[in-house]
């Protein structure tokens, strides 16, 4: 096992995200999941991908026009490789990335400190229980916005054929520095339809 990705001495939620042999977790967004975000999130200023895998994510997010610096603590041939997002203490204006799921926790927490503007990130839907996450994450610094998706996202690791359909709800975390409160909004039917070609 990983250490690295054990920031908050947490097991993997599931048995079927296994971890790819180049390093845990590298299952690439689907193109449409991103969308369904810069579709209805407004970004000002630059954004950086900090796991960035194979870029997946940070080709959707050029697409907004901003500067999109990209990064992986694993080397999966695109962006820059052995960038430790939690420890890295670099600052930007907006962060957006899926993390591995067992670092979320660590990654919320260096999103707040370092996102100047917006930081979101795509995590299960169930990342909203539990009472440590209450008492921490959600007690001092809750999102300003929590996007669900109304269709399933189906994560695949790279290469594989992608069929069927996920079974885990999936959910976009925003912070926004200049939002008060939160808000429970969801996306939308359609975007895997719309944009699931691209």
């Amino acid at each position: 096992m990983d250490a690295t990705y054990n920031l908050s001495g947490g097991f993997k939620p599931t048995l079927k995200r296994f971890a790819d042999l180049d390093g845990p977790d590298f299952f690439p967004t689907p193109a449409w999941a991103t969308y369904a975000l810069i579709d209805n999130e407004k970004f000002e200023g630059g954004i950086w991908e900090p796991a960035c895998g194979n870029g997946a994510m940070s080709e959707v997010l050029a697409q907004t026009g901003r500067n999109v610096v990209s990064s992986d603590l694993y080397q999966r041939g695109y962006g820059e490789a052995g960038v430790d997002f939690v420890t890295a203490n670099r600052r930007a204006a907006n962060i957006v990335t899926n993390p591995p799921y067992n670092s979320a926790e660590g990654f919320v927490a260096a999103g707040v400190a370092n996102a100047e503007k917006k930081f979101a990130l795509l995590l299960r839907l169930a990342f909203l229980e539990g009472a440590n996450r209450a008492n921490t994450i959600f007690a001092k610094h809750p999102p300003a916005r929590v996007w669900v998706f109304s269709e399933r996202i189906t994560f695949y690791p790279a290469g594989a054929e992608v069929k069927g359909s996920g079974t885990t709800a999936y959910a976009w975390f925003v912070w926004d520095k200049d939002a008060i409160g939160t808000e429970l909004k969801w996306f939308k039917p359609g975007y895997k339809a719309r944009y699931s070609q691209r």
